[in-house]
């Protein structure tokens, strides 16, 4: 039952959640294409979001690298800091279109959590989140944000403690109140018809890529990069492409080495068929069929399955996968800032580092667009652990004694 991607995608849910998803479906057909919804929601994307986003020629990178013309699509630049916010307003207004009173979902670096979490406060939907507590750790800056837009935040203690867990809160926590909450999933995969209301939402990346590049170059780019865990900044931003002659590739999180639980590798032949949560796709699997560990450097990319179409296009050879390394990925993040004067997120400089490879063998003619799908604001506490060891160690340990010293 539900659209399919190939093998890819389905609908494998329960009969309690059967309902829900079939409303938002009429939803989807109904409201959505209506002229109140769009006129509404293109007001807000340019009010409140700050669409258009910027597309920013690389010319210093350009010039080193020796190769490509490197464009960089601004996502960071969106309220709230990253791509998330496309998809999570959208969708908390077709909740509030729908009567729902609540919205619920999941995060795992944050970004979509915070997103949401604004979104609601705008439109005046109450929220919870649902995040595990290994990313509620190293995230803390989002989680400090979605509190001030008036979220509830749920740790959740299972299983890995990361964002497939927080999945699976955010889904238990629908089926038992559906009835008044929409959940808003935030990547392009679980069962239908999320895959294909989430690619809606985020293809305006792509739409306004398209447009800039004609206008600033006069020809459509050669290569588009993009980072890649459950994938809704890649297809948003591929989407519009698909049946154009251009490139398109997407990175995965290498982590720090190729055994289970060092990487989030599943389309390099790491990813087995699975039904989980929901949807058919490619999972990063145990022997028995059970998720399997996974590890990468940003918080985002460290999903253990794909969505169903990124699957597929991934299969078909249309979209071609690679990866990048944690320590590639520290270091074109310092690259990027050096250079360019952008500080962006841990998943965006996966692409950043692959495109650092591929630009110099490219000739100087070609075009390329990476999507920095968000800004670095939130990974301070990681890059500046690993970057400055010692000194932010100091700083941490300062401040812990002083909210000490001032608790007593």
């Amino acid at each position: 039952m539900g659209k399919y991607f190939g093998p890819y995608g389905g609908q494998f849910v329960g009969e309690v959640l059967k309902g829900a998803l079939a409303e938002l479906e009429e939803a989807m057909q109904n409201i959505l294409p209506s002229a109140a919804f769009q006129d509404s929601f293109r007001r807000l994307q340019e009010t409140y979001i700050g669409r258009p986003t910027p597309l920013c020629r690389a010319d210093n990178l350009s010039e080193d690298l020796g190769g490509a013309q490197v464009y960089f699509k601004l996502e960071g630049q969106a309220q709230t800091g990253a791509h998330k916010i496309n998809n999570a307003l959208g969708q908390v207004l077709l909740a509030k279109c729908m009567g729902k009173t609540r919205v619920i979902a999941e995060t795992g670096a944050g970004q979509h959590g915070v997103a949401t979490a604004a979104a609601a406060a705008r439109l005046g939907l109450s929220c919870d989140i649902f995040m595990g507590t290994v990313d509620i750790r190293r995230q803390q800056p989002n989680v400090f944000l979605m509190k001030q837009y008036g979220a509830a935040v749920h740790p959740v203690e299972d299983g890995s403690r990361t964002l497939k867990d927080a999945v699976n809160a955010a889904l238990k926590n629908w089926v038992e109140e559906s009835s008044t909450t929409h959940y808003v999933l935030g990547s392009a995969l679980g069962p239908y018809p999320y895959p294909d209301l989430v690619k809606h939402f985020q293809q305006v990346i792509g739409r306004e890529t398209r447009q800039q590049v004609l206008h600033d170059a006069g020809r459509l780019p050669d290569m588009l990069v993009a980072c890649c865990g459950g994938g809704s900044n890649a297809i948003g931003f591929f989407s519009p492409f698909l049946d154009d002659p251009v490139a398109l590739i997407a990175v995965e999180a290498g982590g720090y080495g190729n055994r289970p639980g060092e990487h989030a590798v599943r389309m390099e032949g790491g990813g087995m068929p699975g039904i989980i949560e929901g949807y058919h796709s490619l999972f990063l699997q145990t022997e028995d069929g059970q998720t399997s560990a996974t590890h990468s450097i940003s918080a985002g990319l460290d999903y253990p399955g794909i969505g169903p179409e990124l699957a597929y296009l991934g299969s078909t050879g249309r979209i071609t996968f690679t990866r990048a390394g944690d320590r590639e990925v520290l270091d074109a993040y310092g690259i990027l800032a050096r250079r360019e004067g952008l500080i962006c997120a841990l998943e965006s400089a996966h692409a950043v580092a692959a495109a650092l490879k591929i630009a110099p063998t490219l000739g100087r003619e070609a075009l390329m667009v990476v999507n920095l799908s968000g800004r670095g604001d939130k990974d301070l506490f990681i890059t500046a652990g690993e970057l400055y060891r010692d000194a932010w160690r100091e700083f941490l340990q300062q401040e812990a004694g002083r909210l000490a010293d001032e608790t007593h």
